[in-house]
């Protein structure tokens, strides 16, 4: 069934247009995957079809009685209502608590934030998920995302994958998460110079069935060139040379792999990394270390012991709030920790980008910005110039004489990018450098990475991106220790689902931090401290729970009351009462074996 259908649809602002003639449609069960460059147009074309832009030229046309949801990359949250209000509406508690589909998204998206919270008190993050909860609850015919996955950590985003794939509704989704659009999408659309191209699968299909479309463009062009030498040969000596046409017998597939790229050359990296660095990177040794200063705060390193290397690409995960970006800190030397030792090699040279960029001379323009650090930097065997490396990372032509004053926020971080690696770095303290990337901007800085020797440490929620760049992956699991993970993100998507990965502030939990210097003393329970935590802290959650279904069993027995006469509406109360009675004895039996083995 075909849900919406745009025929010979164009729209621009200013001189520039963005979409030409495009005629599509979208038909029920379609999962489709938006791609292509920031400004391009991919906004336009997913507002045109929600029908909340209206096209300069060509119709629009909606299924009677569409149900179409959108995620925008803003919101409209009543800063007045709470979490709960906005997401859930007036629905009944008996009635969303029940249904098991609407617990798993507030669990997953909203597990960390208090439903009775005001949304003006939300962090941008904290606002995003609640947006994106208050959509999934309801039913739809079409879904269509921009960027879901900004400020969602790993795990949300590969929860949010396989809640979407499990649903019927179409989907239409912008997002420059590679490893998200191969896990949700079946067709992939590009929005290029006005135009939509259309490829079958996910985004792996599209980069193969794009690489092919090239090279059958290469090899028409070749043949035209080839006529064309041809003809001017002719017209300059006369009668026709008897030469037969060129044929083109290549499999397609073996002609790409023929054109294969090599991959990084590892171990050539990592003797270059070493020759420059030498053998001490960074040494941490028995580290204490609080998010929030010494003493202060979530606790992230316990008395741990760490080493990175010469060549080291370090991938580093863990929740939102395991301190991830403290950790990145503590090796830049912007923040010290409460005890122990960092040793750093006297020949590092950092640099660190951080998620709060630096103030740029707005009056400078692009190509001086960059090189007044430097005109000329080699990486691997290639030199490269300010203005080379500036075309690489999508500042093109007349971009690179824009004033830095005009650029977006997606171009000044490119910007501030190339500068730290123009400063000709040896370690690179990345944190989350795909904020506001369109792929192609990723894929060039993937390939620039590729030949970049140095260690680098690498903080992103982009799965496809940190599992590309990076060799190892290392993990914040909440244990005040830094741990190596063999499977990579696999594996700590796997410790997650255990309960054996927390954030610092559930890890340190309601109790004093430990004092600097001193050793962590185990309790009379025989139970560790991250274990006391725990039980405590489920024990305080099973206490407000039992006394949110004493609320609800008290208003239970008044609405009994009132309906004594009413023989159907009691027996559906009576229903109920038992449920939630039942329910009272199971979390009763919980509480207690936490409390039993707390020693309570």
């Amino acid at each position: 069934m075909n849900l919406v259908n745009l025929e010979s649809v164009s729209h621009s602002y200013g001189p520039k247009p963005l979409l030409r003639d495009v005629s599509l449609g979208i038909e029920a069960g379609d999962r489709i995957g938006v791609v292509g460059r920031n400004g391009g147009g991919k906004t336009t074309l997913i507002s045109v079809i929600a029908g909340d832009l209206k096209p300069n030229s060509g119709r629009v046309t909606h299924n009677r009685g569409l149900h179409v949801g959108t995620l925008s990359q803003g919101d409209d949250l009543d800063p007045s209502l709470s979490v709960q209000e906005i997401v859930l509406g007036g629905r009944p508690e008996h009635e969303w608590a029940g249904d098991a589909g609407v617990r798993e998204i507030l669990a997953s998206l909203l597990g960390d934030i208090d439903l009775a919270a005001l949304a003006a008190s939300l962090s941008g993050g904290e606002r995003r998920r609640t947006a994106l909860a208050r959509l999934l609850i309801d039913e739809h015919d079409l879904i269509i995302l921009d960027e879901p996955t900004n400020h969602l950590d790993i795990e949300a985003i590969d929860w949010l994958a396989r809640h979407l794939s499990g649903r019927k509704t179409a989907l239409l989704v912008v997002t420059h998460d590679r490893w998200f659009l191969d896990a949700v999408s079946t067709r992939t659309w590009e929005v290029v110079d006005g135009a939509v191209e259309r490829y079958e699968g996910g985004y792996a299909a599209y980069v193969l069935a794009k690489a092919e479309r090239a090279r059958v463009a290469a090899a028409s062009e070749a043949r035209r060139q080839n006529l064309m030498r041809k003809e001017i040969a002719w017209l300059r000596r006369g009668p026709p040379a008897r030469t037969s046409k060129p044929k083109f017998r290549i499999d397609a597939a073996q002609a790409l792999i023929a054109d294969e790229p090599p991959v990084r050359e590892t171990v050539e990296l990592v003797k270059f990394a070493a020759a420059r660095l030498g053998r001490t990177v960074y040494d941490l040794e028995d580290v204490t270390l609080h998010a929030g200063g010494p003493g202060q705060g979530p606790l992230v390193l316990d008395h741990s012991t760490w080493q990175f290397g010469p060549g080291d690409r370090i991938g580093l995960v863990g929740v939102n709030g395991s301190g991830k970006s403290s950790v990145l800190r503590l090796l830049a030397d912007t923040v010290q920790p409460d005890s122990g030792r960092v040793v750093r090699g006297r020949t590092v040279r950092l640099a660190h980008l951080s998620q709060e960029l630096g103030e740029l001379d707005p009056t400078r323009r692009v190509l001086e910005t960059v090189e007044e650090i430097r005109k000329f930097i080699q990486v691997g065997k290639k030199e490269w110039t300010a203005s080379q490396l500036l075309e690489r990372l999508g500042f093109k032509g007349d971009a690179q004489w824009k004033v830095v004053g005009d650029l977006s926020g997606g171009e000044r971080r490119r910007l501030q990018l190339l500068r730290l690696l123009m400063d000709d770095p040896n370690v690179l303290l990345l944190d989350e450098p795909t904020n506001d990337l369109d792929i192609e901007t990723l894929n060039e800085l993937e390939d620039l990475l590729d030949g970049w020797p140095g260690t680098l440490i690498l903080v992103s929620h982009d799965r496809y991106f940190l599992e590309r760049v990076a060799d190892r992956t290392v993990a914040l699991l909440g244990d005040g220790k830094l741990s190596m993970l063999p499977g990579g993100v696999d594996e700590y998507l796997e410790r997650r689902a255990s309960g054996a990965a927390l954030s610092a502030r559930a890890a340190s939990g309601a109790s004093a931090p430990t004092p600097v210097g001193a050793a962590p003393q185990e309790p009379e329970t025989g139970l560790s401290a991250k274990e006391e935590r725990e039980l405590r802290k489920e024990l305080s959650r099973l206490e407000r729970q039992l006394d949110k279904l004493s609320s609800r069993e008290a208003r239970l027995h008044a609405s009994m009351a009132d309906a004594a006469a009413d023989y159907g509406r009691l027996a559906s109360l009576d229903t109920e009462l038992k449920d939630i009675l039942a329910e009272k004895d199971t979390i009763e039996a919980e509480w207690l074996e936490a409390a039993d083995r707390l020693g309570e």
